[in-house]
């Protein structure tokens, strides 16, 4: 478990390393999660149709909910859960997704801490998703989180099967440390995917798009 400075000093340092590295980054300051009905939105809408890119989703709403408190895969008790709006916006990210045309392949893999997955079965179908560790939390990953962020790299440069885009679900701290703090602050809320062009090891982030927000949601208390 990585938690508190600890996990703030992490989280600095793999920001700075990331732009040591050259990670492609929109524009100095971050970006932000664009609506459907925007210009800048249904253009990314318009290339997500064509195919080849990447979409990582965070988890949907979880405000109001417990904080993590046992850190233990398996123990839903114990973790940060969705909020029963959380579940009605994964149901409607899976809806946005059918009514945008955005092909995807199969399966819809997603990390293993409840909120990720059941974000992604309510949308998607259970059937259509398969649960991976290469998108654990950060703070689930204990002694493994070079590890994860390495999953998250593989990931984010994988290109999907031609005509399709690959569509990820987990958590917001794991791209940050990866991709930069274009994609910090408040640039991804809950439920939003960010879109990814994969090129190499360094993945464009062509933007964010929040096709199913929820009315003063985005951030939760923990």
């Amino acid at each position: 478990m990585v938690k508190g400075p600890t996990r703030r000093a992490l989280l600095a340092a793999a920001i700075g390393l990331g732009l040591a590295a050259g990670q492609p980054l929109q524009a100095a300051g971050r970006l932000r999660a664009l609506g459907a009905d925007e210009p800048a939105g249904a253009a990314l809408i318009e290339r997500l149709r064509q195919g080849g890119l990447v979409l990582f989703f965070r988890h949907a709403d979880t405000r109001g909910m417990p904080c993590d408190r046992t850190f233990r895969l398996g123990d839903r008790d114990g973790q940060r859960n969705l909020s029963e709006a959380g579940r009605e916006q994964a149901r409607r990210i899976g809806q946005a997704m059918r009514q945008m045309r955005i092909p995807f392949a199969r399966p819809v893999l997603a990390g293993p801490v409840f909120r990720a997955r059941d974000t992604a079965e309510i949308a998607f179908g259970v059937d259509r998703v398969a649960v991976t560790d290469a998108l654990l939390a950060d703070d689930y990953a204990g002694g493994r989180l070079e590890e994860v962020l390495d999953g998250h790299r593989r990931l984010f440069a994988e290109a999907p099967p031609p005509g399709t885009n690959r569509v990820l679900v987990g958590h917001r701290t794991p791209a940050i440390m990866v991709l930069g703090p274009a994609v910090g602050g408040d640039a991804l809320p809950e439920g939003a995917a960010i879109v990814l062009e994969p090129a190499g090891d360094r993945p464009g982030i062509l933007g964010i798009l929040a096709a199913a927000p929820v009315a003063g949601g985005g951030f939760h208390g923990c």
